[in-house]
């Protein structure tokens, strides 16, 4: 059995169109989203991975009505193998339920691994360049020089605790530990 699934992306937008080519293309049912491609949260596409058994097809108008990137695409085609279900797309006359379908969508995959092998290689490189460059990377620390003097200028007042200066600097007890390490061996 063919089964439809189409998304819009705003409410303003209209589904008839998917409706109509889906129902054209013999899907006995359809789920459809109006949800943004870039929402990860789209319940009718949930619905579909409930409602669909071995043997059955997903059938899309076009890739991008289904996948937010060709990695989510390669994703939920993978989790449709896995059940023992096809995935069809009509605009790009995709068919995993044949053997040159399924070879178009491993090179797609195939591709896709590459890309993403590259941009983690790219971000590496990156990264030990900013670290040689001697650029401190990664998020700020809480405790400036500043914070830390001012933090051990209060612990000298008898009245001050450690749970009163860590909230008066916006930070956790932890935090004031881990920055004055003196403390720590004080209060052991």
């Amino acid at each position: 059995m063919l089964v439809g699934y189409g998304r819009v992306s705003t409410r303003e937008q209209n589904l008839a169109r998917q409706q109509a080519a889906l129902t054209a293309a013999g899907c006995a049912k359809c789920f459809f989203d109006k949800a943004s491609g870039k929402n990860a949260d789209r319940p009718e596409l949930t619905k579909v991975f409930e409602y669909i058994r071995p043997g059955d097809a997903l059938t899309v108008v076009s890739l991008d009505r289904l996948g937010r990137s060709l990695e989510d695409l390669i994703t939920i085609v993978g989790q449709l193998k896995r059940l023992g279900v096809g995935f069809q797309s009509l605009h790009e006359k995709l068919d995993t339920t044949t053997p040159g379908g399924m070879f178009v969508f491993h090179v797609f995959a195939a591709l896709a691994e590459f890309i993403r092998t590259i941009i983690v290689a790219n971000t590496n490189e990156g990264l030990a360049a900013a670290r040689a460059a001697g650029q401190r990377l990664g998020r700020p620390p809480a405790m400036t020089p500043e914070k830390v003097a001012y933090a051990l200028q209060l612990l000298a007042e008898p009245d001050r605790t450690m749970i009163s200066i860590a909230k008066l600097l916006g930070v956790s007890r932890s935090t004031l530990y881990t920055a004055l390490p003196e403390l720590q061996a004080a209060s052991a």
